[in-house]
Order: structure tokens, then sequence, then C-alpha cells
């Protein structure tokens, strides 16, 4: 049996742009990947905190260190700049892998830059 689990969240990311005529997706800032392992072309889920709306699409990996978010096609009409948002990833694991999963989470600041990354322990844990 598999699990889906999240795999990293980006926490209280700025949304920087909304670009409805562009391609549906999000382009993410690289380090923000880098930092949480997320891939281009995966698929994540973006909770807006300042309105509520949740929306689901894939990765566009953009240049490292601008701090970009950016929302791009129909979620441009739901997602604006300056926004609050959580990105989330999840992944499948299969049964074994739940004793070592440990979730990634980025916090940043104001500009999308990261304060700390937290690799979150699981109540799945067995003792050595």
């Amino acid at each position: 049996m598999q699990y889906r689990m999240l795999a990293a969240k980006i926490h209280r990311a700025r949304v920087t742009e909304a670009n409805l005529n562009y391609v549906g997706s999000i382009t993410i800032d690289q380090e923000l990947l880098d930092a949480t392992g997320l891939l281009p072309y995966e698929m994540v889920q973006i909770t807006n905190l300042s309105n509520g709306e949740l929306w689901q699409t894939y990765i566009i990996p953009g240049p490292p260190h601008g701090g970009d978010i950016c929302l791009n096609g129909p979620p441009a009409r739901l997602f604006h700049p300056g926004d609050l948002v959580i990105i989330l990833g999840f992944r499948l694991y299969d049964a074994d892998e739940l004793s070592s999963h440990q979730p990634t989470v980025v916090f940043v600041d104001e500009n999308n830059h990261i304060t700390e990354v937290v690799r979150e322990e699981t109540p799945f844990r067995t003792s050595p």
C-alpha cells in the first residue's frame, strides 16, 4: 500500500506576480526548489492565506535568489501580488518508508528569501 504524504512545503511565501496570459503553472525561485527538493513539473497545491483559495498546478523553476512566486494562467485570477500562500508538495510513500519520512518545511521572509529549513519529525518513527 502507498500513502500520499507531505514531502515539502514553502510556508507563508508572498506572491510576487500573477500572469494571466501565460500557460497555467507556478513559477518558483530555484533556490526555494533546491531547499525543498521539489522538482520542475512536479504537481503542487497552493493555499492562498489571503483569500482562502486553493489551486493545484505544476512547477516551473524561476531564477535563483529573486524570490519569485508567480501564478500563471487561470490561477492569476485567484492569486494576486502580495497574497500570502503555502505551497505544498505531496509524494507517494510505501509503508516501509514511513518510519524514515521527514517532510521539509521552508520558512521565508517577506521577500521570499529563506530564513529556516526544518526537517519535520513524523509520528511514524520507531525507536532504535
